[in-house]
This record gives structure tokens, sequence and C-alpha cells, in this order.
């Protein structure tokens, strides 16, 4: 972290736990309560436990034109963003990605390019639906190693990031704590469960939530189609195609309609919120990434309704493109945001068991 930047995020930390006004907007203010004095690592847990809802700049009576000008959402964005790029492994692939959607657009265009020179190069004498095209052997080779490398760099990423912020022992009830936090999303609920601030100033909306939980639904669902195929593939002897009454189908559909609407809605309100408070740099990587989602669910939809090459070379080259940006994209945000919650479920209850012994 640089110098100005970690002395500017303690400066604002330190003020808002001299004012204790935000409180109960969600779990940055219990945990920046819980102590005085601010190490390196206890800002990268706080950016982390930040959800970016904006509740607290809207309600802050310091935000500028005030002499102390507080942008709390802003600065921890930026702290956030520092934390994933330079605990990234390799660290140089991370500010290119997260920083630029072109570079996003590039990566797409190369991965589309690779499964269509696959396709060329590496078309089966014989096959049904997508096998017709390229062999399952050939999509194994190709995806295991993609999906697979990239989840061994996040976690590099994330064991530099625990010994960071002094994580320490992490128990199954802390991580069942964090799982909870996260599929209901409780930080964007503004404290009280009436919304966040994101999109429009000072009026409570839940759009954010419902949108993410569109899009991580979507996800899920997607993911659980292409188990599902797997085990039908290798356990039932059951290759694809499958038809629509199948559970890839009745999973893979709805995944896919629900991801599309969610980064449709996540796009939107990203375009209506105020860039300075977010990490105004990563903007275009931000939507880039969003927008990748959304082509990876389209063109998979697309894929089922009309088949071909075609579709086929784009779906597969988006989903490649997504698997080995995951480490370097806000993708990745996702990971560091359930670790900052299991630390925090830990400190919680060490605090609490502090307090009982007292």
């Amino acid at each position: 972290m640089s110098p100005d930047l970690h002395a500017e995020a303690r400066r604002q930390i330190e003020i808002c736990n001299a004012c204790r006004y935000c409180e109960g907007y969600c779990a940055v203010f219990p945990a920046l309560m819980r102590q005085t004095v601010f190490a390196d690592g206890d800002i990268t847990q706080l950016a982390n436990l930040c959800h970016n809802c904006r509740g607290c700049y809207y309600a802050c009576q310091y935000t500028p034109p005030h002499e102390f000008a507080l942008n709390l959402p802003g600065i921890l964005a930026e702290v956030r963003q520092d934390s994933w790029e330079r605990l990234a492994w390799p660290a140089p692939l991370a500010r290119r990605f997260h920083e630029s959607g072109v570079a996003l657009a590039g990566a797409l265009i190369v991965g589309i390019a690779l499964i269509f020179l696959a396709l060329t190069a590496l078309r089966p004498a014989s096959g049904e639906g997508f096998y017709a095209y390229l062999s399952h052997g050939a999509m194994v080779a190709i995806f295991a190693p993609a999906f697979l490398m990239p989840l061994a760099a996040i976690g590099v990423a994330l064991g530099r990031y625990w010994r960071e912020v002094g994580g320490g022992a992490l128990r199954l009830r802390h991580l069942r704590a964090a799982l909870g936090d996260a599929a209901r999303l409780r930080n964007l609920g503004g404290g009280q469960g009436q919304g966040c601030n994101f999109e429009i100033e000072d009026r409570f909306s839940d759009r954010r939530r419902r949108a993410h939980q569109a899009l991580v639904l979507g996800f899920l669902l997607c993911f659980g189609a292409t188990s599902a195929g797997t085990v039908m593939h290798y356990l039932m002897d059951w290759p694809a195609p499958y038809p629509l009454l199948s559970l890839p189908k009745l999973l893979g559909v709805p995944g896919g309609m629900l991801m599309v609407a969610g980064a449709a809605g996540l796009v939107h309100l990203k375009l209506r919120a105020e860039r300075e408070l977010g990490s105004a740099r990563v903007w275009g990587g931000e939507i880039g990434f969003i927008l990748l989602l959304g082509i990876v669910a389209a063109t998979g939809l697309a894929l089922m309704a009309f088949g071909g090459a075609v579709w086929l070379a784009l779906h597969l080259g988006a989903v490649l493109s997504f698997f080995l940006l995951m480490p370097y994209s806000k993708m990745v945000h996702g990971f560091y945001r359930l670790a900052a919650l299991a630390a925090d479920a830990r400190a919680r209850e060490a605090r609490g068991s502090a307090d009982a012994a007292d």
C-alpha cells in the first residue's frame, strides 16, 4: 500500500471512529470501533469488509465541502483495489485487467480466437451436439487447467491476504457465518434492512442487492448445470446433448437468464452511480467484467437455442476468458469478501469472549 493512500485511509477511519454516527450501517463500523489503533492489515481488512453501499457517505456531516473532506467509501475502495492488485499472483497481470475494459475485451477476443482454432484443428470424426465440433476430451484438456490454475492463483492471493490481516485460526463456524452474510448480502441492507444508497443518493434501494443476488444465483445454477452434466456423462454414460426437461437444461436456462438480468441491472446501476465514491481508476475494468459475465450467459443461452460452431466458439471463448481472468478481474472480490467476513466473524467471537471474561 502506498504511504499516501495508507495515511489518508487511516485519517478518515480515525475520524469515523471518533464520530460513530454510522455504527449500524454495515460490518465496517462495528469492526473499526473494536479498536483505536489501526495497523496496515487492519485497514486492508476494513476495506474488504466494505461493500461500497455508500450509505455512510450520504449520512455523513463531514463530507466535502467540510474541511475533513471524508469520503470513506471512496478511500476504502482504493485500498481494497490496491490489495487485490498487490496480493495477486502473479501481480503484474492484475493492474492491467482491473483497470481496463479494453484489456478485458482483448482477452475475450483472444479466447474466442483460440476456441475457433481448436474447433478447426481438433474437430472429431463423429459426435452429437457441440461434441460434433469439439470432443469431450479436447474440452477437458482446454478447460480443466484454465479453471484450476486460476483457482490456485486465487488461493495464493488469499493466503497472502489472511497473513496480512492477521486472520488467525479459522473454524467452520466462522466460515458458516461468512457464507450466511454473503448469501443474504446483509451488508447491502443499509443497516436497517431498507437497502443501500449506491445509485440514488440519499434514498434507499434494494436494487443493487437484488441484481447481485440474481447474478450469483444464476451463476450457481449454471455451475450446477455443468456439474449435473459431468455426473451424467461419467457416471450415467449419458453424454450431451440433453433434452429440455433434463437437469442440465432445467438449471442452465433459468441460470443463464438470471445472469443476464443481474449483469444488465448492475451495469445500469453502475452507470448511474457517482464514480468518485468508488475506485474511479478501475471503473472501465469493472464495467468490462460485468459485461463479460453477461456475455458468458447470453452466448450460452444462444448456443442452447441455435447450436452451431459459431455460437459454440463464442460461448466457449467467453468462458475461457472468464476462467483465465478470475484472479485479475473484479471476480476476485467475492473470494476476498468472503475471507474478510470470515475474519470478522472470528474477531467478533474473540471480542465477545474477552468481554465475557471481563
